[in-house]
């Protein structure tokens, strides 16, 4: 089976209802799921910040950026540039033990992670970082047993002065 890319995908908005089901319904039209969705508010509370993630051809992408830019209330749409610093956040939850505890430790500074809550025989693990240092976590930890976990899905800002 063909791996599909990854695309991430940048949509300045105004902060309307109904905006977010018209820009999912041109995706499942043409096929495509969102394998993440964050939407935030920007430095003008007029417009929120949509950054999509979602797995597909460049050919159906290209299509749907047109379609989502021809809607109403969105004021651009487009594949996200390379020069970008972009982040994740997961929340884990594990059984507390020594092993896992010294884990963490061990893994805090190259993983970004830190152990936030202590409580109940848990450990809810807090991570920062870029997907695939998320993903590389997680199949690290995945030995000691994962109970629960939560992701953000991914954000973003380009670099320098040029607008994300």
């Amino acid at each position: 089976m063909e791996k599909l890319p990854l695309h991430t995908i940048s949509v300045l908005v105004a902060n309307k209802p109904g905006v977010l089901v018209r820009i999912a319904l041109v995706f499942a039209r043409r096929g495509y799921n969102i394998d993440s969705l964050v939407v935030s508010p920007t430095v003008n509370p007029k417009f929120s910040r949509m950054t999509i993630t979602a797995k597909g051809d460049l050919e159906t992408l290209e299509q749907i950026i047109k379609n989502v830019n021809k809607l109403i209330d969105v004021i651009h749409c487009g594949e996200h540039p390379a020069n970008t610093v972009e982040k994740e956040l997961a929340l884990l939850k594990t059984k507390a033990s020594p092993a896992v505890k010294a884990f963490v430790v061990k893994n805090a500074r190259k993983f970004h992670v830190r152990i936030d809550d202590a409580s109940q025989g848990c450990y809810i693990i807090e991570q920062t970082g870029t997907t695939n240092e998320l993903d590389e976590f997680e199949a690290l930890i995945r030995k000691y047993g994962i109970l629960e976990m939560v992701r953000t899905g991914k954000v973003l800002i380009t670099r320098g002065k040029e607008t994300t």
